[in-house]
């Protein structure tokens, strides 16, 4: 297990060291995020309309939330996955004694440990911007909305790893990831707060794994929720598409090899 470990650790100081030969390029990655910050000017325009509770400094706090939480849980490892697949690179990865599994993880964490300074800088910028805005997260808090941030990011990216392992079938699965995408940008809270929309359609979106990857972590961020269910969920999910992408990833396995990998 420690042999393991060390063998993660150094996969992680290595794509850091590549991360930051392109750190001009993921400062246009979180720039390309910046889909929150215009969705809260709409909304704190429209607040004297529809409020539910939410006042312009409200939606403020909301939307600067949902940047902080997307910035750690987005995912791109389909990407990078059908290209491995497609090309042939996965092969020399199942020669190594690892799981490909262990190289993508290493690769996701280490870009969000080199755009911290930039998320950091941006979050000062806001509230030089919008002074009214700001609130203190206790350090208890501030751990909780990690530890829900963290499990989200991890439900998200097994959920695109096992649509990822349709590439042993299929040649575009990025095309399911777009699908996915729009399902995750409605359903999450990422658009609007779920408090806005009737109570029908929220009981449904409750239903699936997205609200739990973005409202969830968002609302302890802001001081609204420290619930011990929303972590059981959230476990929930990870372990359904953990165990879903193990199978699917045998399974894939026997197609790849099949075809002369």
């Amino acid at each position: 297990m420690l042999s393991h470990l060390k063998k993660v650790s150094v996969l992680i100081s290595v794509y850091y060291s590549y991360m930051l030969e392109y750190r001009a390029e993921i400062v246009l990655w979180m720039l390309s995020g910046i889909l929150p910050f215009i969705l809260m000017a709409i909304w704190m325009n429209a607040s004297d309309i529809v409020t539910q509770g939410f006042s312009p400094i409200d939606f403020a706090r909301y939307f600067l939330a949902v940047f902080i939480t997307h910035q750690l849980i987005s995912v791109w490892v389909i990407w990078d996955f059908e290209q491995d697949v497609v090309t042939g690179q996965l092969s020399p990865y199942l020669l190594q004694p690892m799981d490909p599994v262990w190289r993508y993880l290493a690769a996701h964490i280490s870009e969000r440990l080199s755009r911290l300074p930039f998320l950091i800088t941006l979050v000062i910028i806001f509230f030089t911007l919008y002074p009214k805005a700001f609130w203190l997260l206790s350090l208890k808090e501030m751990l909780v909305f990690l530890l829900a941030a963290h499990l989200a990011f991890l439900v998200r990216f097994f959920i695109q790893y096992s649509l990822s392992m349709l590439a042993f079938w299929m040649e575009r699965v990025v095309a399911l990831e777009e699908v996915h995408y729009l399902a995750f940008l409605f359903l999450s809270g990422y658009v609007a707060p779920l408090e806005l929309f009737p109570e029908s359609v929220r009981k449904f979106i409750m239903l699936t794994p997205f609200p739990y990857m973005v409202s969830f972590p968002v609302n302890v961020l802001l001081g609204r929720e420290i619930s011990p269910s929303g972590f059981v969920v959230l476990g929930g999910w990870f372990l359904l598409f953990f165990l879903l992408n193990r199978l699917l990833w045998r399974l894939g396995l026997k197609r790849y090899s099949a075809m002369g990998a």
